[in-house]
Parts: structure tokens; C-alpha cells; sequence
């Protein structure tokens, strides 16, 4: 601890309560995350259980509600891929399963090559036109980093950049790899 300073006071059960509703007033957090924000807040760690149970029964706090709500707002205003809102449902703590089903439900009657292609438009601004941009291998690189980033699979983002770039031989290298067959 720092000299002069005095460490924060931990919150009653009242005060963790409070605490709880103003931070899903402020935005919305899966169960996880509010979990991990109370209990380096609360006095005593039943507070924290008590708290995230109430907030349940009242309807704050309701981890299939957040995922896909989340799930929506980053494929509509952000257009990402599927893998990446799933990592980061699991980076906000919630769990695969449901993290898996609300980004299924989400996604599951978008054309992800569509998407690909939106994306490009809407991110990528080079100095000349895209497909003369896509003639150096460092460009093509990073736009294929890019994408893989955002959350679009890797043959997806091949079959894109293929229709974009003029030097087809430059996208050789990023073939994805062959999965072996199961037995």
C-alpha cells in the first residue's frame, strides 16, 4: 500500500445493492462480470451472491438477454464475424453455451461472405483503389489480418480477398490449413 493512503471501505449489503443497480444503469453487464466488479466492492462475499440473485428476480440482470443483445449490436452496427463476438461474449464472462447459442440464433440467417464484403467496404479506405492497394503483399497481409480479426473465417476471407485482389499467386501462402479427417 501507498503511504498516505487508506484503502477504499468495502460495502454492506445495502450499499452493494446500490452499487450493483447503478452499474447496470450505467450499461449492461453479464452475471460474470457484475460477479467480479461486486466482489472486489463487497464487505462480506454472501453480499455478493444475494445481490446478483435479486437482480435476477427483478429482471436486471439476465445473461441470454445480454448475449444477445450484444450479439445483435455487433453484427448490425459494427458487421463482425461470428468467432469474434463469441470470444468476446466469453471474454464478458459468459458461458459457451449460451454465448454459442444467442450468437447462433444471431447469425444464423446471415450470408457471412456478404458480410465480408460489407466490412471491406465500410473499413478499408486505402490511398488507391482496393485492388491496386491489394497488389502489395504487405497490404494484402494486413487486410487479411484484418478480417480474421473481425471474426470471419479464414476461407471466407481467402475467397473474398481472391475476388478483390489482382495477384491471386500472393494468396497461396494464406491457404488455411487442411483438417484432418475423423476416422
Amino acid at each position: 500500500m501507498q503511504k498516505g493512503r487508506l484503502p477504499k471501505p468495502r460495502l454492506a449489503a445495502g450499499a452493494l445493492w446500490e452499487y450493483a443497480v447503478k452499474t447496470l444503469a450505467a450499461r449492461a453487464h453479464s452475471t460474470g462480470e457484475l460477479r467480479r466488479k461486486l466482489v472486489q466492492k463487497a464487505e462480506h462475499a454472501a453480499d455478493v451472491e444475494d445481490a446478483i440473485s435479486r437482480l435476477r428476480e427483478y429482471g436486471y440482470l439476465n445473461d441470454r438477454r445480454f448475449a444477445e443483445s450484444y450479439a445483435g449490436f455487433r453484427l448490425e452496427n459494427q458487421g463482425l464475424g461470428k468467432s469474434r463476438v463469441l470470444r468476446d461474449l466469453r471474454e464478458k464472462k459468459v458461458s459457451s453455451p449460451l454465448a454459442e447459442g444467442a450468437v447462433n440464433r444471431i447469425y444464423q440467417n446471415v450470408d457471412e461472405m456478404e458480410l465480408i464484403d460489407t466490412f471491406i467496404r465500410r473499413r478499408f479506405h486505402p490511398k488507391k483503389p482496393l485492388p491496386e492497394a491489394l497488389e502489395d503483399p504487405s497490404q494484402l497481409a494486413s487486410a487479411y489480418r484484418k478480417l480474421i480479426r473481425a471474426g470471419f473465417s479464414a476461407s471466407n476471407v481467402i475467397q473474398a480477398l481472391r475476388r478483390i485482389a489482382k495477384r491471386q499467386d500472393l494468396l497461396e501462402g494464406f491457404e488455411p490449413p487442411e483438417e484432418p479427417e475423423e476416422p
